[in-house]
């Protein structure tokens, strides 16, 4: 079982996180105007899972915010922006923000991205939403680069993000 930190004060999730050469589960989310995206609905491209605990809160946002700035470079590269907030605090906040350049969507309703991933905090002032993490996956669905944020007050390592899909 993984554990990251709030604060410094160790938070245990339901388990270890997707490793880099495993394919990358499926799963389903919800957009922001309610419709459903699957992660099978980008194969041939790049994906980057961005994924964190609630959009209101600054570490959060500063990651789609980030993202959605180095994904304007990017070529065949898609960044899926993901946390249990409902879509209607992902669009409005990418729409008071103008972004445009990522893929915000909610997995309120996505069990199979919980039991897959294992990025669910279960304990902590913040159980049951997900921790901080990046993973990168290649055109055919195969992870090649995770970072598990250890600190979730921590923003993540973008660079080595944006170097693994080069």
């Amino acid at each position: 079982m993984s554990q990251v930190t709030l604060k410094g004060n160790p938070i245990r999730l339901q388990g270890e996180m997707v490793a880099v050469g495993a394919m990358a589960p499926d799963f389903e989310a919800v957009k922001v105007d309610l419709s459903t995206v699957k992660l099978s609905d980008y194969k041939g491209k790049k994906v980057v899972l961005n994924i964190f605990p609630s959009i209101d809160t600054g570490v959060c946002a500063q990651s789609v915010r980030t993202f959605n700035k180095e994904a304007s470079n990017l070529e065949n590269t898609v960044v899926l922006c993901l946390s249990k907030d409902l879509p209607f605090a992902m669009a409005r906040f990418c729409g008071a923000e103008g972004l445009e350049n990522v893929v915000p969507a909610s997995l309120f309703r996505a069990k199979e991205f919980d039991a897959a991933y294992n990025l669910l905090m279960v304990e902590g002032p913040l159980a049951a939403l997900t921790a901080r993490a990046v993973i990168v996956l290649n055109e055919e669905g195969k992870v090649i680069y995770t970072e598990l944020v250890p600190e979730i007050a921590q923003e993540p390592d973008y660079a080595k993000a944006i170097a693994a899909l080069k």
